[in-house]
């Protein structure tokens, strides 16, 4: 009866998820242009993908930049925001998380990367400056992970403040020794979904850009190229080659983040 009940979204999984993916690995060894039959090739696509494409190179170098700059800084404004707000006392303080988490809901909407094209149009066109206008943009997404810092900051008992602060201890004190520590797992959850969700963008990065990771590739993000010889070249193989080597790359980063995570994450039981 229990798989009864679970069919539906077996099959979806199945159907959806597994199987393309099944499919996508085998095609990542042919070459397919989606009009003929596969042909294949063994381990050709993944040869050039690191010896004879050098904007696949850059399509990497992009993508990590962006990682490196707007998964902190999207978490550092989520953090101070929730601090602020979990200091609110008063009738203000749901208006103004709703506020705060109001960005969050345009998700990575076609519009609002249109707003922002707009809003930022003299930097969008210039190649040093075009992709600190999606970090900018990622950034000031930040709605969701304050969230989840704020339930976390909720749950961090009083009296250790209380404590602190017989002891003689300033804000910054109580920071480093108390609120961190115990924010440690919720930290660590939203460093590893944000991570995940930072190497998959797409949407700011295709409108911001018009589509072809421009100006001089500045905004060539790994899925924008992905898209681009999938389906503007109908280079499927190379395509699916490419996300292959994305889902492992980000398989191995989360390993290292959980691997890591012993040094400074403390959960309830080890303090």
């Amino acid at each position: 009866m229990p798989y009864l009940f679970l069919a539906p979204w077996l099959l979806g999984a199945i159907g959806l998820t597994v199987a393309p993916m099944v499919v996508s690995l085998y095609l990542s060894f042919t070459d397919y242009d989606l009009f003929n039959e596969p042909r294949w090739v063994g381990l050709d696509n993944y040869a050039k993908l690191f010896g004879d494409d050098p904007r696949y190179l850059d399509s990497v170098g992009v993508t990590l930049t962006y990682v490196g700059w707007s998964v902190p800084a999207k978490l550092l404004l989520a953090l101070s925001v929730a601090l602020l707000l979990n200091s609110l006392r008063g009738k203000g303080q749901a208006f103004f998380r709703s506020a705060f988490y109001a960005p969050s809901l345009l998700g990575a909407s076609v519009g609002l990367a249109l707003a922002w094209r707009a809003i930022f149009d003299t930097w969008v066109d210039t190649p040093d400056t075009a992709l600190v206008t999606i970090v900018l943009l990622s950034a000031w997404q930040f709605g969701a992970p304050m969230v989840i810092f704020l339930a976390g900051l909720q749950q961090i008992p009083r009296d250790l403040f209380d404590a602190a602060a017989v002891d003689g201890a300033g804000w910054w004190r109580k920071l480093a020794s108390i609120t961190l520590p115990m924010l440690s797992p919720v930290l660590f959850f939203n460093l590893v979904l944000e991570t995940i969700h930072a190497f998959q963008a797409f949407t700011q990065a295709f409108v911001v850009s018009g589509g072809r990771g421009g100006p001089a590739d500045s905004t060539l993000f790994y899925t924008l190229y992905l898209y681009e010889r999938g389906f503007t070249e109908f280079r499927m193989g190379y395509a699916s080659a490419m996300a292959w080597v994305l889902l492992v790359a980000i398989a191995l980063i989360t390993a290292v983040l959980f691997r890591t995570s012993r040094y400074w994450v403390f959960y309830g039981d080890e303090r």
